[in-house]
């Protein structure tokens, strides 16, 4: 079945989870909805197979990432940064180029920063991006609107957890979706 461009798919993703560190999550606004749907994305990524690339900014101040996607993880082996955008860090492109993958789904800290930079430089290199919304936040409410509306101008697809769960999914049978339906309950 030929799909639209815009909908997300198992075959050609990669979830981005963007310094989701101790100190960062404590201060940002709606933070237990936020860490709950990166955890169930991150937890589809398995059911799915799709690549997971974890960056944390500066832990040394920040502290590391969250126990609740640490446990989540198969394996926690973040690319650890000091620039806002993750594509400053050349591991950070290589992680993506080595999955042969070129559509990004974007979680993390901060909506208007971090999250910002990496999602306008991916959109620059060609990458179709989602932004989950659901799965971003800043400390301030404003910033993390502004910047959802931002990126959609710029041609980045803002999604919530939920939907994109869905169309990955694509189908309400198999074995998959069974186990799909235990993260969206």
């Amino acid at each position: 079945m030929q799909r639209h461009p815009a909908l997300a798919n198992a075959d050609d993703s990669v979830l981005v989870v963007v310094d989701p560190q101790e100190k960062l999550v404590r201060m940002i606004h709606n933070r237990e909805e936020v860490v709950e749907n990166m955890v169930r994305l991150v937890k589809l990524s398995a059911i799915f197979s799709l690549p997971v690339v974890l960056t944390e900014h500066y832990p040394q101040g920040l502290g590391y990432s969250v126990e609740e996607i640490k446990g989540a993880l198969p394996e926690y082996n973040p690319i650890v940064k000091r620039i806002f955008s993750c594509f400053g860090v050349p591991e950070f492109e290589e992680a993506l180029v080595a999955t042969g993958r070129r559509r990004l789904v974007v979680t993390g800290i901060e909506t208007h920063i971090c999250v910002s930079q990496t999602v306008m430089d991916a959109l620059q290199r060609g990458y179709r991006v989602h932004v989950v919304a659901d799965a971003t936040g800043t400390r301030k409410r404003q910033d993390h609107q502004v910047a959802l509306e931002r990126l959609r101008q710029a041609g980045a697809q803002v999604t919530t957890s939920e939907a994109f769960i869905y169309e990955v999914t694509c189908r309400a049978d198999g074995e998959e979706f069974k186990r799909v339906l235990d993260l969206v309950k």
